[in-house]
């Protein structure tokens, strides 16, 4: 590998290298605590919204570096209406269906007028911010109402019990976490071969082989190394399904599909989007209905896990969801981004929490934190971007 090769590599992976980082440091300064099977769980289950709400936000943010802060309200609004719902006896799926649609009502209403009136989505959403948490507290009345639906909890992420049945057995050894490790491993191996083959072949690519396979194989022994430590506490968290198939469907249509394409053309130059025949109004409303949906979905995940509906739940949320695109490479311009840079992003935010509330940090310096870390990613894409 040549020194621009080089130079290349550690710009795609700087975010890598500083999870990497940041858990062999926490490792040390925790005693190895942070790498204990309950926390590596509780680091997927505590940050299932970021999940959710990040990958939602992702799209929004490749329209040109738009955001939404209206989404905490949305998930505490949306939790508030199925808290009540459940409590008067209605079904906990048909809450759940609901919760989505009114998440859904919320972006499209917001997704109007950014796209088809151009009022300035930091308006709009501001606005929603306090008209959302202001409805969360009229729906509540200002007080907490507890979920007793067994069944919704348990296949929403709520409560001690809600894993994936050990169905193939293992003893201590959760066995069908291992295998399903094992497959997503070998799965995910098997595809970016795949797809580094036909980039070469079309000349898209500038990776030997040797980089690709050492890739491939660090992500692999992550992935057996997750499964492992799942395996042994209780296995496959009922929420990690959720955020799995939230992150598998939108890398698909971020990477596979014509408006993932749109997404990424608007952020990079909307008015030659809008000149090769792209109507970027309805991009603008798609991926801001889209962010009411996932608002909705992280409702339900996080009434799920509190097993009650909350005024005060959701607060903050959404700069977590946004800190974590911009830590995964999403640029402040917009345009570029993308769901696994996401991902790196949450972890690597949940992995500082985890980590400073081990060691006992005050949640004031953990906020210190975080700030600095998302204010260094913001700098180094702006940075990068001069140079260019």
């Amino acid at each position: 590998m040549n020194s621009r090769s080089f130079k290349a590599f550690l710009k795609k992976n700087t975010m890598i290298i500083a999870l990497i980082a940041v858990i062999i440091f926490f490792s040390v300064t925790t005693d190895g605590k942070i790498l204990y099977a309950q926390n590596i769980n509780n680091l997927f289950s505590q940050n299932a919204y970021v999940f959710i709400l990040a990958t939602g936000m992702l799209l929004t943010i490749l329209t040109g570096g738009n955001i939404d802060l209206s989404v905490g309200s949305v998930v505490c609004f949306t939790g508030g209406i199925g808290a009540v719902m459940m409590d008067r006896g209605i079904n906990g799926f048909i809450a759940f269906a609901v919760m989505l649609l009114v998440g859904l009502a919320i972006g499209m209403f917001q997704g109007f007028w950014i796209a088809y009136v151009s009022v300035p989505p930091f308006i709009v959403t501001l606005a929603g911010m306090y008209a959302f948490r202001g409805l969360s507290n009229v729906v509540l009345n200002g007080y907490s109402i507890g979920v007793r639906d067994e069944m919704f909890l348990k296949v929403f992420g709520g409560g001690a019990d809600c894993y994936i049945p050990n169905f193939l057995g293992g003893g201590k050894i959760n066995m069908t976490c291992m295998i399903a490790g094992i497959v997503i491993a070998a799965v995910m191996v098997v595809l970016n071969i795949k797809t580094w083959i036909a980039r070469k072949v079309k000349g898209y690519s500038n990776e030997s082989m040797t980089v690709e396979v050492a890739k491939l194989a660090i992500f692999a022994a992550l992935i057996l190394w997750i499964a492992w430590k799942l395996a042994n506490y209780k296995g496959i968290p009922t929420v990690l399904i959720w955020i799995c198939v939230v992150l598998l469907i939108y890398h698909y249509i971020t990477q596979r599909t014509a408006i993932g394409r749109y997404l990424y053309a608007v952020g990079g130059n909307r008015k030659a989007t809008e000149l090769s025949g792209v109507n970027t109004k309805n991009v603008f409303f798609l991926a801001y209905s889209n962010m009411g949906l996932m608002a909705g979905l992280a409702g339900v995940l996080t009434l799920a896990r509190m097993a009650q509906g909350n005024p005060t739940f959701g607060q903050a949320y959404e700069m977590d969801a946004i800190a974590a695109c911009f830590i995964g490479g999403a640029s402040a311009y917009g345009g570029i981004g993308s769901v696994p840079g996401m991902v790196v992003g949450a972890i690597l935010l949940g992995v500082i929490n985890q980590g400073m509330s081990i060691m006992g940090m005050s949640s004031n310096y953990q906020s210190v934190v975080k700030g600095l870390v998302l204010l260094v990613a913001v700098m180094f894409d702006v940075v990068s971007k001069k140079k260019e």
